[in-house]
């Protein structure tokens, strides 16, 4: 064993124990640490691959399936940027933007009146679809990829590429051919990149975002080869995020820069501006500086080959918190619906998890709303008090309310052996309600509502919308319209009505 990986699983065993609780059921059982080699592929050519295949990639092309569940996480998308907008970090946007002299009649910042220039547009608008952390997630294929936490797919692919089609008529068509390329080259490259990438901190929607950004903005510009390899160099100079931002307004922030990211390098790359062609594979490229290692296999002949709308799928939310928390809160909303569970009528509630969901859900006693969203102890007495979670719940003063800060203190979040060995590719959650009359109600959830095993219909993400639209007040006629324009996008000559009914 190297003195990284030792010096990894060290770190790694301990965060395990620090989290276990000592009341769990199988406490003295410790799981296996996993670990991977960091001997570096030799790889040529894997970044030309990438470029050839953004270019190669028509509407007619892409599977009618992979089109209609595109349309899912767009329409997703447009509501939780509307529902973003209502939040101070929306309206902190917007002065942020006008403060950049960078307003022009270009491109819609949506829930606003305001327009800037793609970049900031692009921007503004990814800031506000991440701003809640109800967007959609990506789901891993590799059991040692954690489940959910790869990348949010469409923050930083969708602002872009929507800030373009308004700024050059593109096609309701040359959006959604956009949008799958960005998501497509987001999600293998994240897959790609070895787990080390997220469990030592990086925040992939940053980072491997920009490049899904990067593509699909190169895209939507029609660029040559050599100007999207360009765009790949000069969005690797580019790519950040750090997740010890989780809970703050800058998580957002990481994801609105990730779509800015791509339209700038596509950009500067059209003006003539070169960047390394080898950047993703090169042994001072993103895979090694990143996560000192990858696996070819997992994006190599892979783009398209199934697309990742169509295996393994992309996942919608069903609350407005870490994705992390909604199979517990899914299986502990079945029991209280079941047994009428009433707040007073617990004495503590055991949610066992694998070590990879506390290492993210770090927020055991939070007193803000961007901290409730990633913890577990909060979702759980949330569900258990109100029988839902909405965006109203994730509000500072909701948070700070003392019968939620009492009930949120009964709940006992560890890692399980069982939730561990089940795999990383899942979101093992096991449920114990111990009731103060001695009965003792469980369940168990490896999946959340709105993944591919329990999907959202169309249907479904709209009223999902329409939920997020009335949060940000938005006028009833225009939310209806919004959702009927998306439904029949590729019918679209050009944007300017979709936008229109996205600016106040």
């Amino acid at each position: 064993m190297k003195r990284r990986e030792l010096i990894q699983a060290v770190i790694s065993a301990g965060a395990l124990n620090l989290v276990a609780n000592q009341n769990s059921p199988a406490a003295d059982r410790e799981p296996k640490v996993q670990t991977q080699s960091e001997k570096f592929p030799e790889v040529s050519g894997l970044t030309h691959y990438v470029a050839e295949f953004v270019l190669n990639v028509r509407y007619d092309g892409i599977p009618g399936e992979v089109i209609t569940l595109g349309k899912k996480s767009i329409l997703d998308g447009f509501g939780l940027a509307l529902a973003g907008s209502a939040s101070g970090m929306g309206a902190t946007c917007r002065r942020y933007v006008q403060s950049m002299c960078a307003t022009q009649d270009s491109s819609t910042v949506i829930g606003s009146s305001l327009k800037a220039t793609p970049r900031f547009a692009a921007f503004a608008n990814g800031v506000c679809i991440h701003a809640d952390d109800f967007d959609d997630t990506q789901l891993a294929v590799a059991k040692d990829r954690t489940y959910g936490l790869l990348t949010h797919p469409t923050a930083p692919v969708l602002p872009a590429i929507f800030a373009i089609a308004e700024e050059s008529g593109a096609s309701g068509k040359d959006l959604l051919t956009a949008y799958q390329v960005g998501v497509e080259v987001e999600t293998k490259i994240a897959e790609a990149i070895s787990p080390r990438h997220y469990e030592d901190g990086f925040h992939s929607t940053g980072t491997c975002g920009s490049f899904g950004s990067a593509a699909a903005c190169a895209k939507m510009r029609g660029l040559k080869i050599e100007q999207t390899l360009s765009a790949f160099g000069v969005v690797a100079a580019q790519a950040a995020g750090v997740r010890e931002n989780f809970g703050t307004m800058t998580k957002p922030f990481q994801a609105g820069h990730a779509a800015e990211n791509g339209v700038a390098a596509a950009d500067l790359a059209s003006l003539g501006w070169t960047g390394a062609e080898q950047v993703l594979e090169a042994k001072r490229g993103f895979f090694h500086a990143y996560g000192g290692s990858y696996n070819p296999a997992a994006i190599q002949g892979k783009l398209g080959t199934p697309w990742t709308f169509a295996s393994p799928g992309v996942s919608l939310k069903p609350y407005p918190s870490g994705s992390l928390t909604h199979p517990a809160m899914g299986a502990m909303l079945r029991l209280v619906e079941k047994f009428n569970v009433r707040p007073g009528d617990v004495e503590k509630i055991d949610v066992g998890t694998n070590r990879n969901m506390p290492n993210t859900l770090i927020h055991h006693r939070p007193m803000n709303g961007l901290q409730a969203k990633f913890s577990m102890e909060y979702c759980i007495a949330l569900i258990l008090l109100e029988r839902k979670a909405a965006l109203a719940h994730f509000t500072d003063e909701f948070v700070k309310r003392a019968d939620i800060q009492e009930l949120l203190q009964r709940v006992n979040f560890y890692v399980d052996p069982i939730a561990e060995n089940a795999g990383y590719d899942k979101m093992t959650s096991l449920i114990s309600v111990h009731m103060k009359d001695g009965r003792l109600l469980r369940d168990r959830a490896d999946f959340a509502r709105g993944s591919p095993v329990d999907p959202m219909t169309f249907e479904e993400a709209a009223t999902k919308f329409r939920g997020c639209a009335e949060f940000a007040k938005w006028p009833t006629a225009k939310t209806e319209a919004i959702i009927e324009a998306v439904s029949t996008l590729e019918r679209a000559a050009n944007l300017e009505k979709l936008a229109s009914l996205l600016r106040a």
